[in-house]
């Protein structure tokens, strides 16, 4: 079969699905309970979850690779719900992987159950199993990998050691301050046990902002493993911030950070100072393009100290907040597009994470703070990938639109798809050009998200495809097309090879 009829194949019929990929590939779904949006014995050496969750995160743990998609069927069929096996894949994982030697690598069998979750959230009913499948077979790699290399599990309790309720959060907040990571461990169990998610949230808000180690990925497990927990229940928070807090300590065997002062933690102390010169009335500002191109140019030139005295400078004139996250996040777009790669994708997950944590927070403080870091960053991931190689002499001023095309919609978005796996330049130029001339976004959204379904092969995918196609509605309109272009950079394109879990999973189902 030629690639021209492979993506017809994909793509053909879907002018009134949102131009994305046909149904038939993933209709093997269908013989499962579909999920609505509604829903989007102990072992003594492992850390007890809750109990009547046990079973089902034991079956994820005991089951081998090449037979858990057919027990996981088995269990929806009778009556496991979307939610149980959500929350049974992250305690598995939490319980099961570890967050070192760092927070990355084989621990993205965590970090992705969020972004498969929003992938599943965002999708017709028919399609929401597939991205949960593919973290489950993902688990079970990593799971295997661990065992490999460490045989690491997450340890019960030390129950005698649990501070009281009225000393938890203090000791809890020592701990964090000191980096003591077993004293974190105890103390954050007290905290779980004795204060309510909202205020929990808010400390580890600023905890995951903190420090720039793993390029981003404690600000992103944060955010994840939060809006995970929304969906399947606080009273599953225990383990998974228990994972949390011993990712957010992880310092790669540098000195200890509290008695140092090094790279990494240098932008939050001084911020810490910085946000004391903010106006009260921050929140009320204008919105204004200028200066968000303000910003931007400081973003792809200046330092961490340059961002985020600029972004001050701002706020204090009366510029909005939103003119600034859209500098962060156009200048996270534009990196991407100068060195695609794992600093790029990462410097735009990293800003959907803070910029989720900067919505979901309730205190000023915090929310400043986050805001300010995210300045501080870019330029550091921008360090970072110049660290990798040169960085390609191109910004975001430079992506034109294509000439219009005459073809109707879902002609216009095959070829899109089509240049995305050969020519990522002229892919993105043919977004504006589709998007200028009135076409639908949600058509681009719906086809990119079912590509990575079929085409996905990493941790990566799901993470950045669920960020940058959420972050969509998080940008002004006036950054809208550009952004949605600048993500095709990191996207699949209709031509990649197949993932081959689809095969798998009809085999598993027996479809």
């Amino acid at each position: 079969m030629s690639q021209k009829s492979t993506r017809r194949r994909f793509l053909g019929t879907a002018a009134a699905c949102g131009a994305g990929i046909g149904l038939q590939e993933l209709g093997f779904l269908t013989r499962l309970p579909p999920v609505s949006a509604a829903d989007a014995k102990l072992d003594a050496n492992l850390v007890r979850v809750d109990n009547g969750i046990d079973p089902l995160v034991q079956l994820l743990e005991q089951t081998p690779r090449d037979q858990l998609l057919e027990a996981v069927a088995g269990k929806v069929r009778s009556g496991t719900s979307y939610r149980e096996v959500l929350a049974a894949l992250l305690l598995a994982g939490v319980r099961n992987v570890q967050p070192q030697p760092s927070v990355g690598f084989k621990f993205h069998a965590v970090l992705v159950v969020n972004s498969a979750h929003v992938a599943s959230r965002s999708s017709p009913d028919s399609d929401r199993w597939l991205p949960i499948f593919w973290a489950l077979d993902y688990f079970k790699g990593k799971q295997l990998e661990e065992e490999r290399t460490s045989g690491w599990k997450m340890q019960p309790v030390e129950e005698n050691a649990v501070p009281p309720a009225r000393k938890a959060k203090a000791a809890f907040i020592e701990a964090m301050e000191n980096w003591d990571k077993h004293a974190a461990d105890i103390a954050v169990v007290g905290l779980v046990r004795a204060a309510g998610a909202n205020e929990v949230f808010e400390l580890f808000c600023r905890y995951g902002a903190r420090d720039y180690r793993s390029i981003g990925h404690k600000a992103i497990f944060v955010a994840n493993s939060w809006r995970t927990l929304q969906c399947i229940g606080w009273h599953h928070a225990e383990p998974v911030l228990r994972s949390l807090c011993a990712a957010l300590l992880n310092h790669s065997g540098q000195p200890n950070p509290a008695s140092s002062d090094l790279p990494a933690d240098k932008p939050w102390r001084r911020n810490l100072e910085l946000q004391r010169t903010v106006r009260e009335d921050w929140l009320e500002g204008a919105v204004d393009a200028n200066a968000t191109r303000d910003l931007l140019s400081t973003l792809r030139s200046g330092s961490s100290d340059d961002a985020v005295d600029l972004g001050v400078e701002l706020l204090n004139k009366g510029v909005a907040p939103q003119s600034i996250w859209n500098a962060v996040m156009i200048g996270s777009g534009e990196l991407l597009m100068r060195q695609p790669g794992i600093i790029g994708l990462h410097s735009l997950t990293t800003a959907n994470a803070l910029h989720y944590a900067y919505q979901a927070s309730g205190d000023d403080s915090t929310r400043q703070m986050l805001l300010l870091q995210n300045c501080a960053f870019l330029p550091m991931f921008r360090q970072s990938a110049m660290g990798r190689g040169q960085l390609r002499d191109v910004t975001v001023d430079d992506l034109a639109p294509a000439e219009p095309s005459d073809a109707p919609p879902a002609e216009a978005i095959e070829e899109i798809f089509a240049d995305v796996s050969t020519n990522r330049d002229r892919a993105a130029s043919k977004i504006r050009s589709f998007l200028q001339a009135g076409g639908d976004a949600r058509q681009i959204i719906n086809t990119a998200r079912r590509l990575i379904f079929l085409k996905g092969h990493n941790a990566h995918d799901y993470k950045f495809s669920s960020a940058v196609l959420e972050d969509y509605d998080h940008v002004s309109h006036h950054w809208q097309d550009l952004f949605l272009a600048l993500g095709v950079y990191n996207l699949r394109g209709s031509g990649d090879r197949d993932n081959r879990l689809v095969a798998r999973a009809h085999e598993a189902l027996g479809t």
